[in-house]
């Protein structure tokens, strides 16, 4: 592929590049007046129809094949004109010149905004919103994004628009949920892996093709949370190599203090060893129902975020919190020390009565349906 060329009547019109491209070359081209991105890939090399049958050829033809295959199975399940897709850039065109394959896209502006951390709360919010939205349309039909992580995600505004929207890019690796490329195939970010996809990579009989669910995105997109809230990835022991390694070797990821104790508890339980025990994206959208739990506060060591103090009693029952998380409490931390009941402003006449149970916090998440008049979630 080279500037001027013309591959199935997209002419070529900027120098190709392999810059963030991994294994293929990529540059705009034009056809019948409409601008577009185009994909070549490096690898694998479709075998001429005509070629010497040998068992080399024939390997080279299945690899080939199941390449095809995925990509146009994806392609068939994200349509372009699908409802709600606005933010999902998907491929227009999938073929074959000659023994090299080719991937087309709508050109889109490519531009990215390069501090999320920057934003102001609800600009976060919405900003995740759009990005959990999005993954929540793949995994609703059992499609796996495979390469989910900030440079295959575009942060823009239109100039008219009020806030910052994502716009998920790069299907390439994308597949089946448990039905994965083999190992040797696949070219994803090792830094957003999760635990159970490293383990699937080294083909140490840890995980197999079937553990590579939906789960894997939900795992990158805790990390992802955790660095457009924060402009930081989560730490981990500097023996380890990523995130999931530190979580395979039995390291607590160290989350920011500044954030909010209901994001802490979702990112914890979207960054755990065991994918069926993260949540899902319905539940990662409704914890993200107030701009509040994604603003940053500064805390002294050894605290807590400060509670909120209930609103003063009106005629009507007090509404309680629409934040609503739905994680198993988390292993090896602490119960809250209970808050002893305030002394009697006077003694009683009578002999002294037995001594009163300590009243535990009414400060709660409800981690179930709201009913009134109830103490269980």
């Amino acid at each position: 592929m080279k500037q001027g060329e013309v591959i199935a009547g997209y002419r070529i019109t900027t120098a190709p590049t392999n810059a963030g491209g991994g294994k293929c070359i990529w540059a705009f081209a034009e056809k019948a007046g409409t601008a577009y991105f185009i994909k070549q890939f490096l690898e694998p090399k479709r075998p001429k129809d005509d070629a010497r049958d040998s068992p080399s050829l024939r390997i080279r033809r299945q690899l080939a094949l199941e390449f095809e295959e995925r990509h146009r199975t994806i392609m068939k399940r994200l349509r372009p004109d699908a409802r709600g897709g606005g933010n999902l850039v998907l491929a227009t065109d999938f073929f074959h010149e000659a023994s090299t394959y080719y991937k087309v896209t709508e050109r889109i502006d490519t531009s990215s905004l390069e501090k999320p951390q920057a934003l102001e709360p609800r600009q976060k919010m919405v900003l995740l919103k759009t990005l959990g939205t999005s993954l929540k349309q793949l995994h609703d039909i059992d499609v796996v994004h495979g390469d989910l992580k900030p440079l295959n995600v575009l942060v823009q505004k239109r100039d008219d628009a009020a806030f910052h929207t994502a716009k998920l890019i790069d299907f390439d690796d994308s597949y089946v949920a448990g039905k994965p490329p083999a190992p040797a195939d696949i070219s994803g970010d090792s830094l957003y892996g999760a635990p159970e996809w490293r383990r699937y990579l080294r083909e140490d009989g840890s995980a197999s093709a079937g553990d590579l669910t939906c789960a894997v995105d939900v795992y990158a997109l805790g990390l992802m949370t955790h660095l457009y809230l924060t402009g930081e990835l989560p730490r981990h022991d500097a023996r380890f190599g990523s995130p999931a390694d530190a979580v395979d070797g039995g390291d607590r990821l160290r989350l920011d203090p500044r954030l909010s104790d209901v994001i802490q508890e979702l990112l914890r339980a979207m960054t755990q060893g065991d994918p069926k025990r993260r949540p899902g994206m319905t539940a990662y959208l409704k914890t993200l129902s107030d701009p509040d739990v994604c603003a940053l506060r500064h805390r002294r060591p050894g605290t807590v975020a400060p509670e909120r103090k209930p609103a003063a009693p009106t005629g009507s029952p007090t509404r309680t919190s629409r934040i609503r998380a739905n994680f198993k409490p988390r292993t090896g931390d602490p119960a809250p020390a209970p808050r002893p009941s305030a002394p009697p402003a006077e003694p009683a006449p009578e002999p002294a009565a037995a001594p009163r149970s300590p009243r535990s916090s009414r400060v709660r998440i409800n981690l179930g349906d709201r009913r009134r008049d109830r103490n269980a979630p």
